[in-house]
């Protein structure tokens, strides 16, 4: 009987408990009104003119841009191959920055991850030791690397270069999220610099550089305690080059500060930095503290909120102008694979100009591929074509290129047409500076951009017979 009465008084008291811890939780979370409100997650967007778009832009790469690539083996070069799956993908952010800083939390905060099944798991020491790809899907569930790499349909297939032991440390995350329809994350191991590189048992740095090329966004995230630079953050900021408008550095956990410590911290943060970063103007530098708890007392709470608003319209814009920066991505490999024929095509040109009866190949052709210039291979290039002198590649990359593959293994340009298929140069030359601006003018006009095709109708023309004599 005395233990009923126990029980009997012990349940509303641990009832009780249970709704005071819930009341204190909610009265130490901030608010996160604002992020819904900022990036208009309420919307409705319209996906069949976002699927319309992304369908013609994956026509125009196979018929006008790939067969170049091809042709002219465009991806032993670059090795940038670009997959169905990289075309139809959402818009990347990237983030980067040494262990501890915040990166995992921050991730938690904007998807409202605090205390589900799901959340990144956080702490002191370092805790992320994947590549944790937080993505889309119908129902909560974990996606190992293999799987990630083996599905096409993905964006993530070319990651199997790396090797298995990479692979074991990607892990993607779907959940049915409204953010997450519209953009993906990805969490990065942190930066530790007493640790080599080879002890992770793959190529970080290489790793780092493939989301870096994909990437659409790339918050760096520093926090006050961890603002010294080491070799392994020297190595990923010389990889960030060519990609500074891409990058957005992140002082976080700046609450924990007084007003002018934190201004002191600020000074050092940039007088680091600048070794690394020469650009003329310095890359954007937010401030604040990105979690799910409130902000500690006599801080600046004003402007961590207004901080915290400013980067989320940042976030905002990369979201809304994803298609307009797909075709613009898309447009500017097309002219990188263009000028690559366009040398090949010269360098095969000269090579047949220079060589006779008595001539040794591989002694013309190395001449040929280690002076460039005594043949005015680029020069050529830039008097002939409209191309931009900041637009060539590297030179000594064309030497190690024909050293895998000959130089007898290509075809000119002009012999690159067939009657039923056109000439490769002419198409993709046409998909540059008609198809795809074309393509980008009729999604900032709003029309469908199925309409604006005149492939199926011909756009009012009747169809010809090329086998009909007229």
């Amino acid at each position: 009987m005395k233990v009923l009465v126990s029980l009997c008084v012990f349940v509303p008291l641990l009832a009780l408990a249970t709704a005071e811890e819930e009341a204190v939780l909610e009265s130490i979370l901030r608010d996160r009104s604002h992020i819904e409100e900022t990036l208009r997650l309420a919307a409705d967007e319209k996906a069949g003119d976002y699927a319309a778009a992304l369908q013609r832009l994956r026509k125009i790469y196979h018929n006008s841009i790939r067969p170049m690539e091809q042709a002219y083996k465009y991806n032993e070069l670059r090795q940038h191959e670009i997959s169905d799956g990289e075309i139809t993908s959402k818009p990347m952010v990237l983030f980067l920055g040494p262990w501890s800083v915040g990166k995992s939390s921050m991730i938690n905060y904007l998807l409202g991850l605090l205390d589900t099944p799901y959340q990144l798991y956080t702490g002191a020491e370092p805790t992320t030791s994947e590549f944790t790809v937080i993505m889309h899907g119908e129902k909560i569930r974990t996606v190992e690397g293999i799987v990630m790499a083996a599905d096409s349909s993905r964006s993530f297939s070319p990651l199997e270069k790396f090797g298995q032991n990479f692979l074991e440390k990607l892990v993607g995350i779907e959940m049915p999220h409204k953010l997450l329809e519209r953009v993906t994350f990805v969490d990065t191991p942190g930066i530790i610099e007493n640790r080599k590189q080879q002890e992770r048992g793959y190529p970080f740095n290489d790793v780092c550089q493939w989301f870096i090329d994909r990437a659409d966004l790339i918050f760096v995230v520093f926090d006050p305690t961890k603002l010294d630079v080491g070799l392994e953050l020297e190595m990923l900021f010389r990889q960030l080059k060519g990609r500074e408008s891409q990058i957005r550095i992140i002082l976080n956990k700046a609450d924990s500060l007084a007003t002018q410590d934190l201004m002191r911290v600020y000074g050092a943060l940039f007088w680091s930095l600048a070794p690394l970063i020469n650009v003329t103007e310095p890359p954007r530098v937010y401030v604040s503290s990105f979690w799910p708890y409130d902000y500690a007392p006599d801080t600046s709470r004003d402007l961590f909120k207004r901080e915290e608003i400013s980067l989320l319209e940042d976030l905002n814009q990369v979201i809304e102008n994803r298609l307009e920066n797909k075709i613009a991505f898309i447009r500017q490999h097309g002219i990188r694979v263009r000028i690559h024929a366009l040398l090949v095509d010269r360098y095969v040109q000269t090579f047949k100009e220079k060589m006779s009866f008595f001539s040794d190949p591989e002694l013309v052709f190395k001449e040929i591929v280690d002076d460039p210039d005594k043949f005015f291979i680029f020069k050529s290039i830039l008097a002939k074509t409209n191309v931009s002198k900041f637009d060539l590649p590297n030179r000594d990359a064309y030497r190690d290129f024909f050293g895998i593959n000959p130089v007898s293994s290509f075809k000119q340009l002009s012999a690159q047409c067939s009657y039923m298929g056109g000439c490769l140069l002419e198409k993709i030359e046409r998909a540059i500076t008609h198809e795809l601006p074309s393509l980008l003018g009729s999604i900032n006009s709003g029309k469908n951009p199925t309409l604006s095709s005149c492939e199926a109708t011909g756009c009012g023309e009747k169809p010809k017979n090329r086998y009909r004599r007229n």
